[in-house]
């Protein structure tokens, strides 16, 4: 099991960003991915979950209509899509994968196993 993200960089506040999360070793269809991000000095928290085992899709409250989350299963990534950037969104993002397949968003943001190695966006104000 794999995951890479990639797509952070540094952004002037205001701006968006698109970030990757690449997934091997596993079949996308059957299990849920979701993104986390912690920011300095803070907890990881979860951002956004999706999954193709009933094609749906949770935000933190904090990102939702700001952020959009999407699976291409043909080239097994998934992306987040984040708009309007503030430096409140400075954080290291990484996605991850529950331990069990069949899992459902359920706004928990627990029982993640797999973790990439994260990417790192910073917005400048």
């Amino acid at each position: 099991v794999q995951l890479v993200e990639s797509g952070g960089g540094l952004v002037q506040a205001g701006g968006s960003l698109r970030l990757s999360c690449a997934v091997s070793g596993f079949n996308l269809d059957y299990y849920t991915i979701s993104w986390f991000r912690q920011a300095p000095g803070k907890e990881r928290e979860g951002v956004a979950c999706t999954t193709s085992v009933d094609d749906s899709t949770d935000y933190a409250d904090s990102v939702r209509g700001r952020f959009t989350i999407s699976i291409d299963n043909a080239k097994n990534t998934v992306y987040l899509q984040m708009h309007s950037l503030t430096s409140q969104h400075t954080a290291v993002y990484y996605c991850a994968r529950p331990t069990f397949t069949l899992e459902l968003c359920d706004g928990k943001w627990s029982g993640y196993s797999y973790w990439g190695q994260g990417t790192q966006v910073a917005v400048s104000s």
